[in-house]
């Protein structure tokens, strides 16, 4: 579910890059959007919203979400300030294959990989189903990383914006389903909290 709700602002993304050419009036201020520039503006809004409300309900943020957020804030600071559309393109390969790089060398720094290190304590998995895991997200942020970075060079801008709205959900429900399916057949083998 918290996935599902990490993708707003990409939604808020989509959708002001779907008013191009539109003005909107909101308390006094005008604004006629102008395509991926006034897309990235509102990704960028959106996703300091994002952080900052999670940081007053929760206390905290999880380092993912922040190290999604500073390649937001970079990318789309160049973006907006070089009035070039491709740095904000490359910034969902750059997170994703900085994802698979981390979780690549988490299985080599200690004795548990940061999969294992973050949900560990809620789930008891055996060191096989951990590492198909772990091996499962580094491949599924590697292949969104390179798919992303095709569509961005072969395919129009605006192909890249749906492509990227429809490939985020998409990629979202089959990565979380592969990981019931890993997941499932342990679940028997959990402590009961309930005695």
């Amino acid at each position: 579910m918290r996935q599902i709700l990490d993708l707003i602002p990409l939604i808020l993304f989509f959708i002001a890059y779907k008013m191009d050419g539109q003005s909107l009036e909101l308390l006094g201020y005008s604004h006629t959007f102008d395509g991926i520039f006034s897309a990235t503006a509102v990704l960028m809004i959106a996703s300091t919203v994002q952080v900052a409300m999670i940081k007053l309900l929760t206390g905290t943020v999880e380092k993912q979400l922040l190290w999604l957020f500073a390649v937001v804030v970079v990318a789309g600071s160049a973006t907006l300030i070089l009035r070039n559309d491709l740095f904000i393109q490359w910034k969902p390969t750059v997170f994703n294959w900085g994802m698979a790089v981390v979780l690549l060398a988490s299985l080599f720094i200690g004795k548990k990989s940061l999969l294992e290190r973050m949900l560990g304590q809620q789930l008891q998995l055996p060191k096989l189903a951990w590492l198909r895991l772990n091996q499962l997200w580094i491949t599924n942020f590697t292949v969104v990383g390179a798919l992303n970075i095709y569509v961005a060079y072969n395919f129009s801008q605006a192909a890249w914006v749906d492509y990227k709205l429809y490939s985020a959900f998409g990629f979202t429900l089959l990565l979380m389903i592969l990981t019931m399916v890993i997941i499932f057949p342990h679940i028997k083998d959990q402590p009961d909290d309930a005695n």
